[in-house]
């Protein structure tokens, strides 16, 4: 699923206003981009639970309710599917 579909599915499932979505969005966005490359991955959220060390309500938790990730996770996360943390201050 891409993020665009993952809106679309959002806005229907809950029926909130692209407003409201959008002012959401900030807090779940780094859960969702996470979500995405595992599942591009081929990845269940146990399969990378157990690359990481931790249990699936972990990276349950990450990709739902990502508002207070630990930099050091979000780096093994990262590390785990291939990928870097790159962190811009803007």
């Amino acid at each position: 699923m891409n993020l665009d579909n993952y809106i679309d599915e959002r806005l229907t499932k809950e029926e909130i206003s692209k407003e409201e979505f959008w002012d959401g969005y900030e807090d779940f966005k780094i859960g969702v981009f996470l979500k995405e490359i595992r599942v591009s991955n081929g990845l269940t959220q146990k399969e990378l639970a157990k690359r990481i060390n931790t249990t699936k309500s972990v990276i349950s938790r990450m990709e739902n309710h990502s508002e207070d990730v630990k930099l050091s996770t979000l780096e093994k996360v990262a590390k785990a599917l291939g990928k870097r943390v790159k962190i811009a201050i803007m």
